[in-house]
């Protein structure tokens, strides 16, 4: 039974999954807008909004925990800390907005493209 059990899975081991979203979180930082399936651009969003949130408090503390977030990918946490939560100091969370695209061809999965309002 699924009770109160939110998050999902795509069919994907733990570690899996894990590295699956970090490498999206990085993609998304990086070029500020990527192309991906509906149901991981919908799991994406929650964690870069929360990224997002406590990056706009820009202390030591945040910093570290966000460096452990991204395996001490220091290049990506500059780019978060001083190009992307400036930009919404003022603004109350929606930092994201997915818009839907055609399904892909191949398989017909419905695809979105998740990017930075």
């Amino acid at each position: 039974m699924r009770h109160h059990n939110t998050n999902k899975k795509l069919s994907r081991i733990k570690k899996v999954r894990v590295g699956l979203m970090r490498s999206l979180l990085v993609a998304l930082i990086e070029r500020e807008s990527i192309t991906t399936t509906l149901t991981r651009a919908r799991v994406l969003r929650p964690s870069i909004e929360k990224l997002v949130t406590k990056a706009r408090t820009n202390d030591l503390a945040t910093r570290r925990v966000i460096l452990a977030r991204f395996g001490n990918n220091n290049d990506i946490v500059k780019i978060l800390f001083n190009t992307i939560a400036p930009r919404y100091i003022s603004r109350n969370g929606g930092y994201t907005r997915i818009v839907k695209l055609p399904q892909r061809s191949s398989d017909r999965a419905p695809m979105a493209i998740i990017k930075f309002v």
